[in-house]
């Protein structure tokens, strides 16, 4: 079985310690978590896994059943071609651009012809249960279908993994409810390895096989959801910040 592997991870600004030896395993057909308090690290472990931030200690890995291929140095078009992909918290769309062209042009850069890609993209979006939009111009969209139309253009190319960065960030209950089906199925239909990095702790819980919570840069749990919901390091880690923000979270964990 295929895996993407972080082993020993550092990085450090002007001697700061970002990450700290940090180790993470995403599997194909699972959905792992990564959560922690603000500052915690999450984001720039994204980055790293996807080349956008080199460490500065520890490697990146892809292993399959023939090969252990170090991502280390990759640029981050080096490492999507590869079949890891992921999104922003941002969205980062093309936003004068149709939503059909925002997944074209993917399907384009990952060396597809474009009418394959134009294709795959009307294909992906109608699998994601948003074909109706795919003429509309990006920039106006809703919040929420953004957010759905930069999960399905991470996903041309059939991608072995996906690292969502706070795709449920600013939505409602019954919103993040519907991106947690469509995270359910990119494991289950696509076969993805879902890496999903969440200030929504009750959305991460009832999500993921496997959780590793950041703190200060440092891992300081792993575990189903049974075990971090049980968890007094992960309590204290969120107590510790003070912020009024953490109170669900705190319930949440209860």
């Amino acid at each position: 079985m295929s895996q993407l592997s972080a082993d020993k991870l550092s990085v450090a600004f002007a001697g700061l310690k970002a990450l700290s030896d940090v180790d993470l395993t995403i599997t194909p057909g699972q959905i792992t978590g990564l959560i922690g308090p603000n500052g915690a690290g999450k984001t720039t472990l994204v980055n790293v896994l996807t080349g956008f931030q080199t460490p500065t200690g520890g490697a990146v890995s892809l292993n399959t059943a023939s090969a252990k291929l170090n991502l280390s140095g990759l640029k981050p078009h080096e490492i999507r071609r590869r079949g890891i992909a992921r999104t922003f918290q941002g969205g980062r769309l093309f936003r004068d651009l149709a939503v059909i062209d925002n997944l074209e042009v993917t399907g384009v850069g990952l060396g597809q012809s474009r009418s394959k890609a134009r294709a795959e993209a009307a294909a992906m979006l109608d699998w994601i249960g948003i074909g109706a939009l795919q003429n509309r111009i990006a920039g106006t969209l809703p919040y929420t279908d953004e957010r759905r139309v930069a999960i399905g253009r991470a996903l041309i190319g059939k991608p072995a993994y996906i690292l969502l960065d706070e795709p449920a960030a600013g939505m409602s209950g019954p919103e993040a409810a519907d991106l947690a089906a469509l995270i359910r199925r990119i494991a289950a239909e696509i076969g993805c390895g879902v890496l999903l990095i969440e200030h929504n702790v009750g959305l991460v819980l009832s999500l993921c096989d496997h959780i590793v919570v950041l703190d200060s840069g440092v891992v300081i749990e792993t575990g189903d959801p049974a075990s971090i919901r049980a968890s007094e390091k992960v309590r204290h880690a969120y107590m510790g910040t003070a912020a009024e923000t953490n109170l669900p979270v705190l319930e949440v964990l209860a």
